[in-house]
């Protein structure tokens, strides 16, 4: 852990959870390092007024998380919130923790729905890799089924603040969000919850979702090597779903324009997930893709993965008519590993494809709204 100490210049922007800064670091004439605030655990500094920084990710360079974080404010404590019930704990035992009221805990106003709740009566469960696949996914629902209720259950492999997504903020903000439940040890959702068991029976229980969709806050770890990334935990989730009666939808990761052999077509990540840890059925939508040779690419793994698979997964051909143009209505950008819609379509169609698929399969006779 890298510890820096500056000066807040100034405001560069600002979500819900979250601000930006730019600060002056104490002892160098560099220029200023963009830092940001969980205004939840530390308030909102002002300009002029000192911060301890935690620079780590920023000097190593990193992507998604290559910024500073304010740890701590020097000279202003932020006022301490509201005593209530609630006494879950997330970012456990590190200097950062905080208590939490979790949707399944017995303090919760939500305890008694969720005591015994063990069925999600097939509520359709896409399950994907990275963020990045979120609003495309959303896009391929809405496509479908414009007014479907959708809960985002965010596992603990990539950032653990809520906060941290402006994607979140803006499908929210929009209306394409009903519900974000942080599981695990992420934090900040509009629901807190232990296990991404408990997560899924919220959505479908407490948020009355039609579809919940699963993946890691933003950004992800890669190592490289076959089971050392933790987008494997994408078969974990759809073990879960499958346990509490839902319909897993495994949505494929996909890349034309990687320049890593191991990503190009279907990810190695994928394949590993879905064909080599995953144990329950699946279905796994596919679509046209517009480059020729990357289609034909895409499906000649996808057949190789559905021979080698441990479990029975279930192609499912989804029309590509519409969907380009329903992932230009996303009201956040599209962005996957630096590339947006345009540059590289293949990954967002992919996703889109898996929320056609869910909203497809939506049951109008079951409903879990309160």
């Amino acid at each position: 852990m890298q510890w820096r100490a500056g000066t807040v210049v100034e405001q560069v922007r600002r979500w819900p959870g979250a601000v930006e800064y730019s600060v002056a670091l104490d002892e160098t004439a560099d220029p200023p390092v963009r830092a940001l605030a969980y205004t939840a655990m530390v308030g909102e500094p002002a300009v002029g007024e000192r911060v301890l920084l935690n620079a780590s990710a920023l000097l190593r360079g990193l992507g998604t998380g290559g910024l500073a974080f304010v740890v701590a404010r020097t000279d202003h404590l932020p006022a301490d919130p509201e005593t209530g019930p609630g006494h879950i704990v997330k970012a456990r035992y590190t200097p950062m923790q905080q208590m939490l009221l979790a949707v399944d805990e017995q303090d919760s106003p939500h305890h008694a729905d969720l005591a015994d709740a063990d069925d999600l009566a097939g509520m359709p469960v896409v399950v994907a890799d990275l963020h990045s696949a979120l609003p495309a996914v959303l896009a391929g629902i809405r496509s479908t089924h414009p007014h479907a209720r959708v809960a985002y259950v965010m596992t603990d492999g990539g950032a653990l603040p809520a906060a941290f997504s402006r994607a979140v903020a803006g499908l929210t903000d929009a209306g394409w969000l009903a519900s974000t439940i942080t599981v695990g040890q992420a934090f900040g959702g509009d629901h807190e919850a232990v296990t991404t068991h408990t997560g899924l029976l919220a959505a479908r229980h407490v948020v009355g979702a039609d579809v919940a969709v699963v993946t890691q806050g933003p950004g992800n770890v890669g190592t490289g090597t076959r089971w050392g990334y933790s987008g494997v935990g994408c078969a974990d989730a759809l073990h879960a779903a499958e346990v509490l009666g839902g319909h897993g939808i495994a949505s494929v990761r996909v890349s034309g324009a990687d320049l890593r052999e191991r990503h190009r077509g279907i990810s190695h990540h994928s394949r590993t997930a879905y064909g080599r840890a995953l144990l329950t059925a699946a279905d796994v939508p596919v679509t046209t893709l517009p480059d020729a040779e990357l289609d034909a690419l895409v499906r000649e793994q996808l057949r190789t993965l559905v021979i080698t698979a441990r479990a029975r997964l279930t192609v499912v051909e989804v029309p590509a008519d519409g969907l380009l143009e329903a992932l230009r209505t996303s009201p956040v950008a599209l962005s996957t590993m630096g590339r947006g819609l345009d540059s590289d379509p293949a990954p967002f169609l992919a996703a889109a494809a898996a929320g056609v698929h869910a909203a497809a399969s939506i049951d109008p006779s079951v409903s879990g709204r309160p």
